[in-house]
């Protein structure tokens, strides 16, 4: 089917500014690299996720399912079929008990929502503070930092299924939707069973108690300033590049390995932190993955470890 066919099929169910044609991923990615999308479109409710994943079932149209971009790489020749990138961001906070119930929509991006908490003085979520991303990618990944994890505060997961048929999807047809408690979503090190299935995560609810305001607030500062100091932030990256070791901290081997301000055209290792991968400029996926390749084979030979990306690549 051609572009032009596509994008009419897509227009008489979507709105036409949630769609865009040829769009540069490097636009939606914290790298700022990669190149264009056939189509991309925002998924602002759960129905327009829908609706894109019927048509694309319809016609045989490849998908791809994004968050906030903050943890890949797209690659030069861009992405092929329909990306879409899932942006709902409703918010509702129920207070049981000594603790609130958060639910989320996927799209809600973890800065915004450690502000909230704040004000609401709801604690447990100040690690996540300063993770770049949606509540649906922190979720994807298990993400984690100064001593938190996702996995720790995630009560209930619900997705909807990649591949399931939505050709017939009535109010008591639910079968493409499934709920994950905390111990179904088997999370672990950067882990969780969405990696492993077909499921697109679309609402997230969180348990988290309360606490002291200025305490929230301290333990935010601390970590903000320990982020500014120690990262590389001034330069687009996907974060942490690569995956801590289980015996072996990788950033502390790349430095042993002299890596540190190795550089591949505008791709660099971060001379302030050799576990992040920067874009200085105008680096292109190619340097980057050229790059990686590089550290991954000089640590590998000077201390016979392997270590593995946490960035994800996609595209073509």
């Amino acid at each position: 089917m051609k572009k032009e066919q596509i994008y009419q099929k897509l227009l008489q169910k979507i709105a036409p500014e949630s769609i865009k044609q040829d769009e540069p991923m490097k636009n939606h990615t914290s790298f700022k690299i990669g190149g264009n999308a056939d189509f991309f479109i925002t998924a602002n409710q759960e129905e327009t996720l829908k609706t894109a994943l019927k048509i694309a079932q319809e016609n045989s149209i490849p998908i791809t399912i994004i968050g906030n971009g903050t943890n890949l790489l797209v690659k030069d020749n861009g992405i092929r079929g329909i990306v879409i990138k899932i942006a709902m961001e409703e918010i509702n906070i129920e207070q049981k008990e000594n603790t609130a119930i958060i639910t989320l929509g996927a799209g809600v991006k973890n800065a915004m929502l450690a502000q909230l908490l704040l004000q609401k003085e709801i604690a447990g979520f100040e690690f996540a503070a300063g993770i770049p991303g949606t509540i649906g990618g922190a979720v994807y990944m298990n993400a984690g930092a100064y001593g938190g994890e996702m996995k720790n505060i995630v009560k209930e997961v619900t997705c909807l299924q990649k591949e399931c048929d939505l050709t017939d999807q009535t109010e008591s047809n639910n079968s493409c939707t499934k709920s994950f408690n905390n111990a179904e979503c088997q999370f672990d090190y950067r882990h969780s069973i969405f990696q492993q299935n077909n499921f697109i995560i679309t609402n997230v609810t969180l348990e988290l108690p309360y606490g002291k305001k200025e305490e929230i607030q301290a333990k935010m500062k601390e970590n903000a300033i320990s982020r500014k100091t120690k990262q590389p932030l001034q330069y687009p990256s996907a974060g942490s590049t690569f995956k801590r070791g289980n015996d072996f901290i990788t950033a502390k081997l790349i430095d042993e390995c002299g890596l540190k301000g190795y550089h591949v055209g505008d791709a660099e290792v971060s001379t302030l932190h050799a576990g992040f991968v920067i874009n200085k400029g105008n680096a292109t996926a190619q340097e980057v993955i050229t790059l990686l390749e590089h550290v991954k084979k000089t640590v590998f030979e000077k201390c016979g470890k392997q270590i593995e990306l946490e960035v994800k690549i996609i595209g073509e």
